[in-house]
């Protein structure tokens, strides 16, 4: 019971969390798998900014709501078909960052500028389909897309990422908006000259994907959540 009573508070914190940084505004949301189960949590249909720990819906793989009141959000397949692609993932955090969407929109892939972009040394997916995720067969196809991969971008739509659980998720989503805000930036100082920008080696990336292990992690997820408990909701 403890662990349950946990889990439903981070992920209803992690849903605040995405909402007060700026990932998300009215639309977004965060899931965790119910470990052991095809089961997972998720918020009712209104902003993660007000996402209660007591009013988390229940749903499973096939997008049922096995328990809760309330209605789910229409892109519960986002979760329901990644969990059901890879077993190993314990949470799902979907929002609409505003630098990912620009980069999705410029025709510039993710590139590693700094440190805690190493956590994407592995490569950032992309899904090119423009859309909400609103069927089985959409949510499959976004599964395919985000592959083994930490996160993937939706081009004019915003992010996806998956981690082994609900910290882990949300801090990745962080540090992915993070890198494409100084992506951004660093291009605009360019000129537009995307080779200007001195990106990362892979050798240099991997030196550095150990960027969500799990004191980076905690401490940055420490941070985040007190950012999201001292400022109000929609606050600048």
């Amino acid at each position: 019971m403890d662990t349950e009573k946990t889990l439903r508070r981070d992920v209803a914190l992690a849903n605040r969390i995405i909402e007060r940084v700026g990932l998300s505004t009215a639309f977004g949301h965060v899931s965790a798998r119910i470990p052991g189960t095809n089961t997972f949590l998720l918020p009712t249909r209104r902003s993660p900014g007000f996402a209660d720990e007591a009013k988390l819906l229940v749903l499973d793989t096939d997008g049922n709501v096995r328990s809760g009141d309330g209605t789910p959000n229409s892109e519960l397949w986002i979760h329901a078909r990644a969990y059901a692609a890879r077993p190993e993932l314990g949470s799902v955090v979907h929002a609409h960052p505003p630098a990912c969407v620009c980069l999705t929109q410029i025709g510039q892939p993710h590139r590693i500028v700094h440190h805690q972009g190493g956590a994407f040394s592995g490569g950032v997916a992309e899904y090119d389909r423009i859309g909400l995720i609103r069927s089985r067969e959409l949510g499959d196809l976004l599964a395919a897309s985000l592959g083994n991969c930490v996160a993937v971008m939706m081009r004019g739509h915003g992010i996806t990422t998956a981690a082994a659980d609900v910290r882990t998720a949300t801090i990745a989503a962080c540090f992915l908006e993070e890198s494409a805000d100084l992506q951004l930036r660093m291009l605009a100082a360019a000129g537009g000259d995307a080779t200007r920008i001195r990106t990362f080696t892979l050798d240099e990336a991997e030196r550095l994907s150990d960027q969500l292990s799990p004191g980076i992690v905690e401490r940055a997820w420490e941070y985040y959540a007190a950012v999201a408990q001292v400022r109000p909701l929609g606050g600048v």
